[in-house]
Formats: structure tokens, C-alpha cells, sequence
């Protein structure tokens, strides 16, 4: 048997600061392929607060546990279990519901086990938003060492994994992010990690945003997870046939594109959602995983976070929903 955990929980879909409670979860029979997990830290993501208000696309049948992503260590076997012992550091593969408990029992063909070594806030992070950025700079459009590509949202977990593993291929980006205070400090955070350019979007209310790009070719490739004017921002960059991929609506505004950009310019619109890969391409996204992993241990790959204990998870979530301004990505350690 499992030991008791204790879990947030939500017995409908709603406003997540009203529906989720903190519950003991009582013992559960640890079968013969189960591995009992000790979760060690979990991440408060977009989609986790979107499944619970009951807009996301995947839903849940409530009563549910939330979360889906996060890192812990192996406490039992089932006795069939093989190529896991006490102890391993593994991740659940791919993300499913309930990672926000201190104890989670699913067969092993659930979880991935990953590198000591490995630091617990990026192995509790890595799939929802580096392989997000990884798998966008490699799917959609070829590119060599000085391409460049463009993007907005560029302060957001993608983004500083798109500028980092950019930069490693030597492929250069332009970043535009929003008017608000600290964003000077924002735009230099953004450079050390390897930014070429960063500009807030007053300042692309120019006539010809190409002229910003002094030696840096027009980008083949361009990201939005904003919408509205920051995603027109990202096509008047790209080059004739360039690509814009949206990966998020973070604005709630749609995508717009002139029919001259389409007409003269053949710029290509796609979506992605990294589910739909998850599903087509499970082992290969594992390899990616180890992949990017390796980079955090090596210290090449870094972005922001914030650990709050679990018993604070009601102030995690709070800074989640954007109730106490901008906050770096909650980590919830167990």
C-alpha cells in the first residue's frame, strides 16, 4: 500500500481559487506494474488553471486531482516492476492528471526516469514548455546557423528556451514583449540568455520594422502566444513564404493576417499543441526530453521560477493567476 497523501482536489470545473481544497487522500494498493512516486515539486502551468476552469480542450472527470506535470522519487515497486529502484528521479510521460499530491501510484509505463543530477524545479518543467520551444524551432522550417527567427511573449518559459536554444544553433532571434514597467530589466534578463534583439511593441509602431534589423536577415520562422497586434507585429518581420506558428492566445485576441501578406508576401500560419505530438512521437519526445535535460545540468539552459511550499499552494495559485502582478512559473515543492 501506498502511504496517505495529501492532494488539492476539485469536485467541479470553476474558478480554481473557489473550487480547489486541499485533501488526505487515503492509501492506495500498489499492484504489480504500479510505482509508488514521492512527489518532490510540481509547476502551477496555464493549462492546469485552464482544466480546472473547464475551457481547456483535454478535461478531467472531477472529483480530480490537479495538476500534470512535475518530478518525484521513486517509494515503492510492484513486484513485477523492472528498470526502476528506490530512489530513481522520475517524471510522469507522458503529462497526465494529479501531480499535485505528495504521493502518486500509476503503472510504470507512466514514468520516464531521468539523471541524477538533474535539478528537481527543471525536471518538474521540462515537457510542457522546453519541449514546446524545441520542437517548434525543429518541426515547422529548416534552419541554419545565421537564420534568424522572431517572437513575441519572449519573457515566458518558451520564449527564454526558444532564445537559448537558438543561440546554441546559432540561429539569431528578435524578441518583442509588452509596454509595462521593468521592461528595460526584462529586455537585459532577455540578452544575457542570448537575446540579438528586444523590442517592446510601442516600439515597432514604425512604418518599416525591417529597418530595426540592422545585420540580422529576415527571420524564416516566427512564434505567437499572444495574438491580436503582438502577432502582426511577428508576420511584418518574416521574409517572403516565412512561417508564423501560434502556440497560445495569451491576449484572448485573434490572429489577423492582410490579405496582402498572404497575397504577396505567402506567409504560411500554423498552430501547434504539443499533445497532438505526444501522441504520434512518444519515444522520440522522451529523447528530447533526456536532450534538454542534459542542458539544464550543464547550466544551457535556464529560465525563472519561483518555489512556494505546498502548504502555501493557495498563494502559488494566486501569483499563478495573475492576482499579484507578474510572477516567474510557481513550483510547488512537496
Amino acid at each position: 500500500m501506498s502511504p496517505a497523501s495529501i492532494a488539492v482536489m476539485y469536485d467541479e470545473e470553476g474558478p480554481p481559487d473557489s473550487v480547489t481544497k486541499m485533501v488526505k487522500v487515503p492509501s492506495v494498493e500498489v499492484k504489480e506494474n504500479d510505482i509508488c512516486v514521492k512527489m518532490l515539486a510540481a509547476p502551477i502551468n496555464p493549462s492546469d488553471i485552464n482544466k480546472i476552469q473547464g475551457v481547456y480542450p483535454v478535461r478531467q472527470q472531477v472529483p480530480a486531482v490537479g495538476g500534470s506535470e512535475g518530478v518525484g522519487q521513486v517509494h515503492s515497486l510492484g513486484s513485477a516492476v523492472k528498470g526502476f529502484s528506490p530512489g530513481d528521479l522520475v517524471i510522469p510521460y507522458p503529462p497526465s492528471f494529479g501531480t499535485w499530491q505528495t504521493y502518486v501510484v500509476k503503472d510504470q509505463s507512466f514514468w520516464h526516469k531521468v539523471a541524477k543530477g538533474t535539478p528537481v524545479e527543471y525536471a518538474a518543467t521540462v515537457f510542457v514548455n522546453p519541449l514546446t520551444a524545441l520542437r517548434m524551432l525543429e518541426d515547422f522550417v529548416d534552419l541554419n546557423a545565421g537564420d534568424a527567427i522572431v517572437q513575441n511573449g519572449a519573457t515566458s518559459i518558451v520564449g527564454q528556451c526558444i532564445i537559448q536554444l537558438a543561440r546554441l544553433r546559432g540561429i539569431r532571434s528578435i524578441n518583442i514583449i509588452r509596454d509595462r514597467p521593468g521592461s528595460d530589466e526584462a529586455k537585459e534578463k532577455l540578452k544575457k540568455l542570448g537575446a540579438d534583439e528586444v523590442y517592446t511593441e510601442s516600439q515597432l509602431e514604425v512604418k518599416n520594422v525591417k529597418s530595426l534589423l540592422g545585420n540580422i536577415p529576415e527571420p524564416a520562422l516566427g512564434f505567437n502566444c499572444v495574438g491580436g497586434n503582438a502577432a502582426t507585429l511577428v508576420m511584418k518581420f518574416l521574409r517572403q513564404r516565412g512561417t508564423m506558428v501560434t502556440y497560445g492566445g495569451m491576449s484572448k485576441k485573434p490572429v489577423t493576417v492582410s490579405t496582402s501578406a498572404f497575397i504577396f508576401k505567402e506567409l504560411s500560419l500554423r498552430g501547434f499543441w504539443l499533445q497532438n505530438l505526444i501522441s504520434s512521437a512518444k519515444e522520440e519526445c522522451k529523447s528530447m526530453v533526456d536532450y534538454l535535460l542534459g542542458l539544464a545540468r550543464e547550466g544551457k539552459l535556464t529560465y525563472e521560477m519561483e518555489s512556494t511550499p505546498f502548504k502555501d499552494f493557495r498563494t502559488a495559485l494566486d501569483k499563478s493567476m495573475g492576482k499579484l502582478g507578474s510572477q516567474p512559473k510557481q513550483i510547488i515543492r512537496f
